[in-house]
């Protein structure tokens, strides 16, 4: 262990990525057939994989790395993260409180947790300070990992994600009604034009609430907030700029029209049924389900204080569903990939949903692959999720069989991301 941080030290303090390195791996999980395939050597130069070679060997001119006893796989992708907020019993007061400014201090530390936790590439689904964060470490000036930010989620008027809710109406009357800027919308209209302005804003992906929520100051969690053709109009438009579409959605009608409308993902879904689900699976869109999150708020609805009342009931009653509409989901063979939710549970914590995974019925290997091999076909990424040649030069490793002990994902011992060890 002494000698894998010794040299991660050397590796994260050398900015020269045409170095190469050979990482001699004890074993490697391939996460396309996601199995583990033995020892191997992966060598990097310029940020990317140029070879992996069976066995542990020396290869001339690298600098090596010894990870016997260590499992390689590709860097872990999370793909439902806010990091610009975490959730605390005064985040409802911040948002009147607190500047943008004290929220992007917070995102620096928010996203480098996150990525010495193993996590080399997020999607980060909601939070406009997200989209400088990402630039500032596309730039090398904050750690953190590969963002694909959506900046602004697009909501309808009173729905999750509308900014005005719960304000006063004397404040709401001075900020004045949100309109497609701000990403709200009533009609097919404003939500191409909402779509315009995220590609104006330099977003990657775009997210739309299409129920209700459950951390929103509002009643509903789970009725539908876009009529069909919204949706159908925010898709269409999207597809036009090579953006794909995230549908955060907790009641069946919602999804439906989600669905229909041709989104790529759907996120939560916690009450989906077996109809929804066969929809699902007839049109390809894939689930990310997000039991942390769902765990989270179940567990705070216990804490007196913690949330408001009107958020409450509905973190009791929706946060203790995610895990099982997970289970159902899994056996009906619905594609899942990988998300947390992290910025409603702690930042850096993301791990904990593999565990929540293999409770849910779900077999380690294939947990490990919806986090790398299923994200990256999600994102639409082709370089990322696979320890092969060509590929960005992701890794994450840890001590032992994660296949045999998922837990064992939580305890990191070296991360790669673009060839930098951290």
């Amino acid at each position: 262990m002494r000698s894998i941080l010794l040299c991660a030290g050397l590796l994260a303090a050398t900015p020269a990525l045409a170095e190469t390195i050979a990482l001699q791996c004890g074993d490697v999980f391939e996460s396309k057939s996601a199995r583990l395939v033995g020892a191997r050597t992966i060598v990097t130069s310029d940020g990317r994989i140029s070879q992996v070679l069976p066995g542990r060997v020396a290869v001339p001119g690298a600098r090596a790395v010894d990870l016997v006893g260590h499992t390689c796989m590709p860097g872990w992708i999370d793909l439902h993260v806010h990091l610009g907020s975490e959730s605390n019993p005064r985040a409802y007061e911040e948002r009147f409180r607190l500047d943008d400014v004290d929220f992007a201090f917070r995102a620096v530390g928010y996203a480098e947790k996150t990525l010495r936790a193993g996590f080399t590439t997020v999607r980060d689904l909601g939070g406009e300070v997200t989209l400088k964060l990402r630039d500032a470490i596309n730039a090398g000036l904050v750690k953190g990992p590969r963002i694909y930010a959506a900046g602004k989620s697009i909501a309808t008027t009173g729905g999750h994600a509308d900014p005005t809710n719960g304000m006063n109406s004397q404040l709401s009357f001075v900020l004045g009604t949100p309109g497609p800027t701000e990403g709200v919308v009533n009609g097919a209209d404003d939500a191409r034009q909402a779509v315009r302005q995220r590609y104006k804003d330099g977003s990657d992906v775009i997210k739309i609430t299409a129920t209700g929520g459950v951390l929103s100051y509002a009643k509903s969690a789970d009725a539908p907030q876009f009529m069909a053709d919204e949706v159908r109009a925010i898709v269409e438009t999207a597809r036009d700029y090579g953006y794909t579409v995230a549908a955060h959605a907790h009641g069946k009608e919602g999804m439906r029209r989600a669905i229909e409308g041709g989104v790529t993902s759907i996120e939560h879904g916690t009450f989906m049924d077996e109809e929804i689900m066969a929809l699902m699976k007839q049109h390809g869109t894939w689930y990310v389900p997000t039991i942390t999150a769902g765990r989270f708020v179940a567990e705070k609805a216990t804490v007196p204080g913690y949330l408001p009342d009107i958020v409450r009931p509905k973190a009791e009653r929706i946060g203790a569903q995610i895990q099982d509409t997970f289970a159902r989901a899994y056996k009906a063979g619905v594609k899942i990939a990988f998300g947390t939710d992290m910025g409603v549970g702690p930042h850096g914590d993301n791990a904990v949903e593999f565990g929540y995974m293999v409770e849910g019925g779900m077999p380690a290997a294939q947990a490990l692959q919806a986090a790398t091999y299923n994200a990256a076909q999600v994102l639409a990424v082709n370089d990322i999720g696979q320890l092969e040649p060509g590929f960005r030069a992701d890794v994450v490793a840890v001590a032992g069989n994660p296949l045999a002990d998922i837990t064992l994902t939580r305890k990191v011992a070296f991360v790669m991301k673009d060839g930098v060890a951290y």
